[in-house]
């Protein structure tokens, strides 16, 4: 790892080598058409970066939540198919419809609002989501075929354009899961019987792409393995042969050295316990560093590993070094790929009593992010 830019503060480091590589290995472990998930700015790296690095792995279709976030990735060059399943009450989808977005139709009004939004020569690209337990968006059992059938008729008529059937499941476990899936069947042999039948059907994202094969369905939708982290408590990115796409590193603002019991940061929650030094690094609560790790998040300086000593600030957190050697401008590592020394963003998750997922989509605009490629 390089020192940061002159001038720099903080930084993201995105490898946009490790996104396709964990593209094509997932597909390789899948034998699956992959949905690559590119939300939330791609789960932070990036979207426009994250949707090409994908595309590149293999990837054939994007995923995203909101329509605003697709027409961000066609005003970005991507061109591919990108299905949005998050839509705003009322909204008219005439821009997506313009923009070749597809629409995750959760209600007989979001059907009928797509239908709307064709043209003589363009039906609107959707998939129909079916509610199988989760509990949140999704059209119910009891309205399956009515709105089937009215997507069948709408394409007869060259409105609609049924690309897919899909769902979510919880992972609570393998057995809700299942449940999930024996239902989603039902819902695709409704669908069939009034003349729905598209070839993509999806409903395993990461979690159950590679731990309940009987979900693939020939069609994942993979969001946090894609860039390279591990949804199971149990196993590691290693472990899943992933490569971590994000290092958040930062560089040393300030050195000071101080004698025992001196203060550090807001409540004095830490206190030092000899003469040591403190290192300030400068990025905090509003970049995403949580604050709930204040006393615990880990962090690299050089060839030693150290923990946020007392609270996480707005701009700025300290750590403790003791007698370690640091001077201003050494880079500290916040989380990265462990297989090459870097602090893990499972263990900034495990420090804050969140999960990796919210560790990297977290981090804020004034954390520039890099692309790279390893």
């Amino acid at each position: 790892m390089t020192a940061l830019p002159a001038g720099v503060l903080r930084e993201a480091l995105v490898d946009v080598g490790a996104i396709a590589a964990n593209v094509r290995h997932l597909r390789r472990l899948t034998d699956s058409e992959v949905i690559a998930v590119v939300k939330a700015d791609g789960y932070g790296h990036g979207a426009v970066r994250a949707a090409a690095a994908a595309l590149e792995g293999g990837a054939t279709r994007l995923g995203v939540a909101e329509v605003g976030e697709a027409l961000a990735l066609r005003r970005g060059g991507i061109s591919a198919p990108i299905v949005a399943w998050l839509l705003a009450p009322g909204a008219s989808f005439v821009e997506a419809a313009g923009a070749g977005v597809e629409l995750g139709i959760s209600t007989m009004d979001q059907l009928n609002r797509a239908a709307a939004a064709a043209t003589a020569d363009r039906p609107v690209g959707v998939h129909l989501k079916f509610e199988t337990g989760l509990g949140r968006n999704g059209i119910p059992p009891e309205d399956w075929r009515m709105v089937a059938a009215e997507a069948a008729r709408l394409e007869r008529i060259g409105k609609v354009r049924v690309v897919g059937l899909f769902s979510h499941l919880s992972n609570a476990s393998p057995d809700d899961d299942r449940a999930a899936l024996a239902l989603f069947h039902e819902a695709i042999g409704v669908a069939a019987s009034v003349g729905v039948a598209p070839r993509l059907r999806h409903i395993a994202a990461t979690h159950a792409a590679i731990d309940l094969p009987e979900a693939r369905l020939g069609c994942v939708r993979l969001g946090i393995g894609i860039y390279g982290l591990s949804p199971f408590a149990d196993r590691s990115s290693a472990d899943l042969g992933l490569r971590p796409a994000m290092t958040v590193r930062a560089a040393v603002a300030a050195v000071r050295r101080v004698p025992a019991g001196h203060g550090v940061s807001y409540g004095y929650d830490h206190r030092t316990a000899r003469e040591t030094t403190l290192a300030l690094v400068p990025v905090g609560y509003a970049d995403g560093v949580p604050r709930q790790a204040s006393g615990l998040g880990p962090v690299r300086i050089g060839s030693g590993r150290f923990t946020v000593a007392g609270r996480v600030a707005m701009d700025q957190f300290v750590v403790d070094v003791g007698d370690h050697p640091v001077a201003v401008g050494d880079e500290v590592v916040l989380f990265g790929d462990p297989t090459l020394g870097a602090p893990a963003a499972d263990e900034w998750a495990d420090a804050a009593g969140t999960i990796n997922y919210e560790i990297v989509t977290r981090i804020g605009p004034r954390v520039p992010r890099r692309q790279v490629s390893a």
